[in-house]
């Protein structure tokens, strides 16, 4: 939704024209999560999905692929509270905006143990035996630069045309999204620089310092929620298993810390790695993220040879 409002204020034109933006629709169907979590654990009751229904349900601790224009109760998450169930029936995507306007999205289930958890806190809520949305919708839409975003900003009844395979910044008030015929119309549109490169050669960390500083900005620091979500995004283009960041540990002083400068606050280790004692023998530790999997931080030899993300802000 940030880019959403830095996207409206430089297309801010009056309202006067739609603005072109860079999602297409493919003939590729892909599940995704509302709050943009890759879907990578699922949880199908059998034989689901079987239909063409392209929004969740959990009933009784199983998931079902339903209509969205059917009317749920439904489950939004929020930073401080947690779960918070919601007992109004209305449609997925009137679900999705409640949540993103009073909390922060549908709630999203990343792996069994989520899923346990949620399955107990409907039983809590008396709504057991319910069909209750969560977060998973599926479309064919895709952005051009080939990021995994799930993020959808329809305007009210879109998209609504077979045929309109590309998306445009409406003209109403909110600005909201719609779907047009490609080559209806002559729009102005928007475009952006990749702030974020994912270099494929096979190079040490101090190697890879040296290529981003020289002709990038510098390696990527990982400091919030949001710029491990543009990682991977990126990451994914990678042709190792893991991928250099910005991340040294310092033998002397026995923490990790980002060669930008700034201290790790924000933190997304696998199990097992990131630890301040690190072994600094025979060489010293440097961070990576993992290019599969749940995209995580391991702590490896700075002399490994890798692909690295550099950044160009």
């Amino acid at each position: 939704m940030n880019d959403m409002i830095q996207l409206m204020k430089s297309g801010d034109n009056g309202g006067v024209e739609n603005i072109w933006i860079g999602l297409h629709k493919t003939s590729v169907y892909k599940w995704h999560w509302s709050s943009g979590d890759p879907a990578l654990f699922l949880n199908w009751t059998s034989p689901q999905p079987a239909y063409s229904e392209e929004c969740t349900v959990m009933y009784n601790g199983q998931w079902i692929n339903e209509a969205c224009d059917n009317t749920r109760v439904f489950i939004c998450y929020n930073m401080s509270r947690g779960l918070v169930f919601v007992n109004q029936s209305i449609k997925w995507r009137d679900a999705q905006s409640y949540c993103r306007q009073k909390y922060i999205d549908l709630v999203s289930v990343r792996n069994q143990n989520e899923n346990q958890q949620l399955e107990k806190f409907i039983k809590d809520s008396q709504k057991f035996g319910s069909e209750v949305w969560i977060g998973l919708f599926r479309d064919s839409w895709q952005w051009s630069d080939q990021s995994n975003s799930s993020f959808r900003y329809w305007d009210t009844g879109e998209p609504n045309n077979v045929g309109e395979n590309c998306a445009v910044i409406g003209t109403k008030a909110q600005r909201g999204w719609a779907d047009v015929f490609c080559n209806n119309r002559q729009f102005p549109f928007v475009c952006h620089e990749d702030k974020l490169i994912v270099i494929q050669q096979n190079l040490s960390w101090s190697e890879a310092l040296r290529y981003c500083r020289q002709h990038h900005v510098d390696l990527v620091s990982v400091q919030s929620v949001e710029m491990q979500r543009r990682v991977m995004n990126v990451v994914k283009l990678a042709s190792t298993k893991a991928v250099w960041l910005g991340l040294r540990h310092s033998c002397a002083l026995g923490i990790w810390f980002w060669v930008s400068g700034e201290t790790v606050c924000y933190q997304n280790w696998a199990p097992g790695n990131g630890t301040s004692e690190e072994d600094c023998e025979p060489t010293v530790r440097s961070g990576a993220v993992q290019s599969g999997g749940n995209q995580t931080w391991i702590s490896r030899p700075e002399t490994d040879r890798l692909n690295f993300i550099c950044r160009n802000y």
